[in-house]
């Protein structure tokens, strides 16, 4: 009992002296012939190692390639959503890179139980560190679990706009359509507001045209109408989730009269089909006798 207590009380420092000294001691006591033959061996039995290591290296990073190339093929296979497949390669990729290192040091002979009991006690202190990562690693979760969005769709989010590109353990790239690449934290981006603009296969063209008063509403309407029905990007109630162009006043305003226009067409159409009504109303109104109104002040002068 006496023994244990004493071995206990021993600090690391003292057991490295005590272990030095032990081999000054053994150095002095040996012959030079016999040293260089056990030096020369203990560096063969190192050389050994490393090697070892630097193989068990290579084949993992080998055997790391094909299970990332076979987990591509099943998702292909499967047509998993790009998302997941993004999150998952990148998820696996850095576990089993882990699992390799650890595999190559341990084969140099160091002792992997202390290492990983430092690990911990580093994770503990990196991980108060970098809250914010393990926040962003928390969001990629729950954005693959609820799928707000998938790659492909075109998003607004955090005060950007832009397709989805990657999305990672930590972040989202996004692409703008001026082909800029904005890069979100994903904690910040499933806590935030998400307008997923191409969530749905249709989208409404909304738009405010304005006249001035006196101006034949039923003329302006038939004009609008005839426009929307000379394109095929429009659609009508024939088409599912979609109804007829609708065209009304909307407001009287204090200089205009003002007529929305509601019309439908496929996701893809939006902008193709937004810019058509802007031109050829603009071209079509004056040439049938409607102008567009300025802010005006009718000014009445008493004597």
């Amino acid at each position: 009992m006496i023994t244990l207590l004493q071995a206990q009380s021993v600090s690391p420092a003292d057991s490295l002296k005590q272990h030095g000294l032990q081999m000054v001691e053994t150095i002095r006591n040996t012959a030079p012939d016999e040293l260089i033959g056990k030096l020369g061996q203990e560096a063969l039995q190192f050389g050994l190692k490393v090697l070892a290591a630097f193989l068990i290296y290579l084949i993992g990073a080998w055997i790391i390639r094909i299970i990332k190339k076979s987990m591509n093929k099943g998702f292909t296979r499967k047509k998993t959503d790009p998302t997941i497949v993004t999150f998952m390669n990148s998820l696996v990729s850095i576990g089993m890179w882990l699992l390799v290192i650890i595999l190559s040091v341990s084969t140099l002979g160091i002792n992997t139980t202390s290492l990983a009991a430092l690990l911990a006690a580093g994770g503990m202190a990196v991980g108060m560190a970098l809250s914010g990562t393990l926040q962003n690693f928390a969001g990629g979760l729950m954005i693959l679990i609820f799928k707000p969005f998938k790659i492909g769709d075109f998003i607004e989010a955090q005060g950007f706009a832009g397709f989805v590109s990657e999305v990672n353990i930590v972040n989202t790239k996004l692409r703008t359509t001026d082909n800029r690449e904005i890069v979100l934290p994903n904690g910040s981006l499933f806590n935030g507001n998400i307008n997923n603009i191409t969530a749905h296969p249709l989208r409404r063209v909304d738009q405010v045209v304005s006249v001035p008063y006196g101006t034949d509403a039923e003329k302006v309407r038939e004009l609008v109408l005839g426009i929307i029905s000379a394109s095929p990007l429009f659609l009508d109630s024939s088409t599912e989730g979609a109804d007829d162009p609708f065209v009304s006043i909307k407001e009287l305003g204090q200089s205009s009269v003002d007529f929305v226009i509601r019309a439908w067409v496929k996701a893809p159409d939006y902008w193709a089909a937004w810019f058509f009504l802007n031109e050829n109303i603009y071209r079509s109104l004056p040439e049938n006798g409607i102008s567009f109104p300025f802010p005006q002040l009718d000014v009445h002068i008493e004597k």
